[in-house]
């Protein structure tokens, strides 16, 4: 009886759990990383000066045996839909994956880092900080994210999902508390945080019980790094993802390991890691708590992070999303078990109507969305980096005369445009503005994907805290889901079109809200497309045929960005040459600095390679000594640093920095540096790989030198 018994217990477990194809990849997606401006931040000084932190896609693919899906995260400022396309594209016709891969069934997810280089995304107005398109940005992301793909579908195997989620309370703040405060009392009370403190973490386990890879989902901007940062990183979010995967995978380099962890982005619009919140940076004293200004001339209110600077808070939020999710991790609370479904359309928001339900008043009205325009406040900047000039946040009359004129100058908006964004006081009529081609989306992308209990949004730009509760609590009652989060939204998801706030949040105009192009009913727009689309999975309603597509500009970008020109190394010195060599003894927890005679780095990305190697001396099985890598440029502890020592003649020196801890054994250690000089002769410039090393230097506890 009691054998029968557990016979019965057995087949009813394995009955009840369901087991899909699984695949998980990983690509290098970096991009050049000197000269190059960053985007995010929308400042042109801030150029690439080298490397802290590599980025990468990372790609899940999930194939219950009828239909699949692919979900990619990438470290890059967002995604564009020429990227997209591109990516689509090269699958098809290069790898001959036109039925597999589609429109309809591939995710991308860009993290949001500012420490990443711009001119990508094709719209002038998000490439314009960059001196317009920046092809090796975009040809590295790319090829980047199709071999993620790839290196996933490759690695397809059988396996289970589990879902599990937890608060995570002291890595995000509300950058943007007044305009929140603008949402219905009755809506505020629901919630018990004015951010989004949940994390949602879908873990890929095989058959065998082996972890494949995990997504973790986390409301937060990832701007630890801020405006003055040089170097390319993937920040807070990248960060945690590598101290995940040298969790799982302790024997393999970085980006190298089989399992892969991905920090991607959910509704972060309002949400900063900046906990201790903003100050005036010259007084200390409070922030005007609407405009985020100071009293005294010359002051910049600016927040700060719990780190004594930029790359200790870096650590400090990467080093809690990081912890959480290890437990969550070790937790497996609830399997996925159920079918796959997925639907995509592309809208234009500016064509849409939807109805709209005032909670404060009763009143329903139908609603349309107004063509792209930025107001004023977006020049503001946020306190996470502020903007340049006088513009203040919450400015929703202008009283400047001079930007009124430039407004005017550059394209006049009309009295149906300036109605329609009302009270937004339009600075940039984007929408209108079509020199020297497009400056903001006209077509979007909207994706939604069902994953048994599970709805995965895929929203092309980034919703405040309450615009994705909002989304959330829709699905969920559309789609009959026990719990609001069990909707996932994935951010700068396929199109990157600025902001959603609510209707309420848009009207103090905050960044958020003079960001957000398409108008007050910018998220009505957004939660009645995906409604729809839900009602459209579950078989209520059938959505038109694909009726709209994007625009496809490619032929018609421009790039102001000089190339660089060539090389030359000083008189009696070489490409490679190790000029400033390390000491002969270091002790742990010393940082080691060298230099060399260095090419630029736009002449080869070095992708899926590294700049820099740290290598120390281990012995074989034979007895034989040989030099095994033990960090690269994507390590914490490494900095790569490129500078220009002098124009003419064009000289360029590059640094390594290593940050010494006791994870590394004492030893014999020495540093490599890797790269590609363009050298002029009269036949044109031809590129030359390089390479060189420093003297050999011991490692030691020691504290006697």
């Amino acid at each position: 009886m009691l054998q029968s018994t557990l016979v019965l217990i057995l087949v009813i477990i394995l009955q009840s759990a369901q087991s899909y194809l699984l695949g998980v990849g990983r690509a290098d997606v970096t991009g050049p990383s000197a000269d190059v401006p960053f985007m995010g931040y929308a400042k042109m000084e801030q150029k690439g000066a080298g490397i802290h932190l590599r980025l990468f896609s990372r790609a899940f693919i999930i194939d219950d045996g009828e239909k699949r899906i692919v979900f990619v995260s990438v470290d890059a400022g967002m995604i564009g839909n020429n990227i997209r396309h591109e990516v689509l594209d090269l699958l098809h016709s290069k790898y001959n994956l036109s039925q597999v891969y589609t429109q309809d069934n591939v995710l991308l997810s860009g993290t949001h880092t500012h420490s990443a280089p711009g001119g990508f995304l094709m719209d002038f107005m998000f490439d314009l900080n960059s001196l317009g398109f920046v092809p090796d940005t975009f040809n590295a992301m790319v090829r980047g994210i199709t071999l993620s793909i790839l290196r996933a579908h490759d690695n397809l195997q059988e396996g289970r999902l589990f879902v599990s989620k937890g608060e995570l309370l002291n890595a995000n703040i509300n950058r943007s508390p007044t305009a929140y405060l603008q949402n219905p009392e009755e809506e505020r009370m629901r919630y018990e945080h004015d951010t989004d403190k949940s994390m949602v973490q879908l873990q890929f386990i095989s058959s065998s019980n082996k972890p494949l890879g995990v997504i973790n989902w986390f409301a937060v901007h990832p701007t630890s790094m801020n405006n003055t940062n040089h170097l390319v990183s993937s920040d807070n979010v990248g960060y945690a993802a590598i101290l995940l995967e040298q969790k799982i995978n302790p024997d393999s380099l970085i980006g190298k390991g089989k399992f892969v962890a991905a920090f991607a982005s959910s509704n972060l619009g309002d949400v900063s890691p900046n906990i201790k919140g903003a100050k005036c940076v010259k007084t200390g004293t409070e922030c005007h708590e609407v405009t985020s200004s100071c009293h005294v001339a010359g002051d910049v209110c600016i927040a700060s992070g719990p780190g004594v600077d930029m790359f200790d808070s870096t650590r400090i939020i990467a080093e809690r999303m990081y912890t959480k999710a290890l437990e969550l991790f070790d937790s497996r609370q609830e399997e996925v078990v159920g079918q796959i479904d997925y639907v995509h359309r592309y809208i234009r928001p500016f064509d849409e109507t939807a109805e709209y339900r005032n909670t404060s008043t009763g009143e329903t009205k139908q609603v349309k969305g107004c063509v792209p325009a930025l107001g004023h406040s977006f020049a503001a900047g946020t306190t996470d980096g502020p903007g340049a000039f006088d513009f203040k946040q919450g400015t929703t009359n202008p009283m400047n005369p001079l930007w009124n004129l430039v407004t005017n100058l550059l394209a006049t908006p009309s009295a149906d445009q300036v109605a329609c964004h009302k009270p937004k006081p339009i600075l940039l009529d984007t929408g209108e503005m079509n020199v020297p081609y497009q400056w903001s989306p006209r077509t979007v992308s909207t994706q939604l994907f069902r994953l048994g209990h599970l709805a995965l949004v895929g929203v092309p730009g980034e919703l405040t805290t309450m615009a994705g509760r909002r989304l959330r609590r829709a699905l969920q009652d559309e789609m009959g889901l026990l719990v609001e989060s069990d909707v996932i939204i994935a951010g700068l998801a396929n199109t990157y079109a600025d902001y959603v706030t609510t209707p309420e949040e848009y009207q103090v105009q905050r960044y958020e809200g003079a960001s957000t192009i398409y108008g007050p009913h910018t998220l009505t727009i957004y939660i009645s497309q995906f409604v729809k689309m839900a009602q459209h999975l579950a078989g209520s309603r059938s959505l038109p045929a694909v009726s709209v597509v994007p625009e496809n500009i490619k032929d018609q970008v421009i790039s102001f960005l000089p190339e660089p020109l060539f090389d030359k190394a000083p008189s009696g010195k070489q490409f490679g040459q190790c000029i400033q060599q390390p000491p002969t003894r270091v002790n742990v927890n010393e940082d080691v600095r060298v230099k060399f005679i260095s090419g630029h780095p736009r002449n080869n990305l070095l992708t899926e390679k590294s700049y820099l190697t740290i290598e120390r001396l281990t012995e074989s099985e034979g007895g034989n000594s040989t030099w095994r890598v033990v960090a690269t440029d994507a390590n914490w502890d490494t900095k790569f640093l490129w500078r220009r020592t002098s124009v003419l003649p064009i000289y360029s020196e590059a640094e390594v920095r290593w940050q010494t801890s006791d994870t590394y054994p004492e030893g014999t250690y020495r540093i490599r540096h890797f790269g590609v000089s363009k050298e002029w002769s009269f036949g044109g410039t031809k590129k030359i790989k390089y390479s060189g090393k420093t003297k050999t230097f011991q490692l030691t506890k020691d504290t006697k030198k």
